[in-house]
């Protein structure tokens, strides 16, 4: 069969990946449903404006990805009648950034994080980056709210474990933390404007209490939430050995809800995007990272 130059064109600006990423969003966002038969390879072809070869690599990505099911050459597969069992919850620097990868697939990212410090989302941050840069993701925009507890307030933790004194060496040092972990992220992603022509927008809020746990919203699909788990410890410091109450952050479990897995996650990530807004939108202040 002759292929037309424009549809040979059109081909080449297609990969399997790009239209299994396209298929994946359409199955997070619900507009393909648990038994739902998928178009057949001629229309998928033709919608992406790609050969059938193609389809059907991408159809083999969405197979090993566990979502689709009944793949056979006589009919079109449907969507798998349940999501693919994730991996049991693993510690947040572990398991944050392959989530953040998937959500990068998406053509329009949005992460909200809540949480101590931005050192773990900083960090996961990086592998999603990093695919970008190698051309391996193309979101069109990225959209970064944090919520961080603001410095005026009197930390639940950490916190010296002999009290507070005059001289908080302990909140310096957090303080520290806070401001250099949300500069390094917000640089690494509004780089991304310069040399990938993305609309990126990061900002930050301060919150007037501490959080007892770090949440973060993918897409408005996916919630994820670690509890800080306390811990007494020490640490050599500019006045000496000091003795305090931290938070072991990044070795905390993370747990994911996602929309797809039925109404209970369902409604768990609705109610933590209510949350999350109705705290930016209220009791919230500017934060301007010093």
């Amino acid at each position: 069969m002759v292929v037309s130059q424009q549809r040979a064109e059109r081909a080449e600006k297609r990969s399997p990946q790009e239209i299994a990423d396209a298929l994946r969003e359409r199955i997070r966002a619900g507009e393909l449903k648990a038994g739902d038969r998928l178009p057949t390879q001629a229309e998928l072809a033709g919608e992406f404006g790609v050969e059938r070869g193609t389809v059907r690599q991408a159809l083999r990505v969405l197979q090993d990805d566990g979502l689709l099911s009944n793949v056979s050459k006589g009919s079109p597969p449907r969507i798998a009648e349940a999501a693919p069992v994730r991996d049991e919850p693993r510690p947040t620097m572990v398991a944050l950034a392959p989530r953040l990868v998937e959500a990068f697939s998406s053509p329009h990212v949005r992460v909200d994080a809540a949480c101590l410090t931005a050192e773990t989302l900083m960090v996961a941050l990086g592998e999603p980056v990093r695919m970008i840069h190698e051309g391996r993701l193309r979101p069109r925009s990225i959209d970064v709210r944090i919520l961080l507890p603001s410095r005026k307030i009197d930390l639940a933790f950490p916190v010296p474990v002999d009290g507070r004194g005059e001289d908080d060496a302990v909140h310096r040092r957090w303080l520290v933390q806070r401001n250099s972990q949300g500069h390094v992220l917000q640089h690494n992603l509004l780089s991304l404007r310069a040399t990938h022509h993305i609309d990126v927008q990061v900002t930050f809020r301060a919150l007037p209490f501490t959080p007892p746990m770090k949440l973060y919203l993918l897409n408005g699909a996916e919630a994820l939430i670690a509890y800080y788990m306390l811990t007494r410890r020490e640490e050599e410091m500019e006045s000496g050995t000091l003795e305090m109450y931290d938070a072991l952050g990044s070795q905390s479990l993370l747990f994911s809800f996602e929309k797809r897995n039925g109404h209970r996650d369902s409604a768990f990530v609705d109610q933590s995007q209510k949350w999350f807004d109705a705290l930016w939108e209220t009791i919230t202040s500017d934060l301007t990272l010093s």
